[in-house]
């Protein structure tokens, strides 16, 4: 299992369309993916998941990724959690 904390930086935080993007990348990925905001958990494979983690500019995501080829999902969805999406 591999893990690490993230610092949302995108100025809308994580709405409909980057949480789309994160769950295609993450469904790419035979590992378990779950993100955690404070005391709430989510699976990374579900947008509506993602979506009710309200993730906001500043948000701090720790992301856990579980099982077959864990570190390059935690690197690459690590990326998408810190990236500016053009709108």
């Amino acid at each position: 299992m591999q893990s690490q904390t993230f610092t949302v930086i995108h100025p809308q935080g994580f709405h409909a369309r980057p949480s789309k993007l994160f769950v295609e990348k993450a469904g790419s990925f035979p590992c378990k993916v779950t993100l955690y905001k404070g005391t709430k958990k989510a699976n990374g494979k579900s947008s509506l998941g993602l979506l009710t983690l309200g993730i906001s500019a500043g948000s701090e995501i720790t992301l856990e990724t579980d099982g077959e080829q864990e570190e390059q999902a935690l690197q690459e969805l690590g990326e998408m959690l810190t990236k500016i999406y053009e709108e």
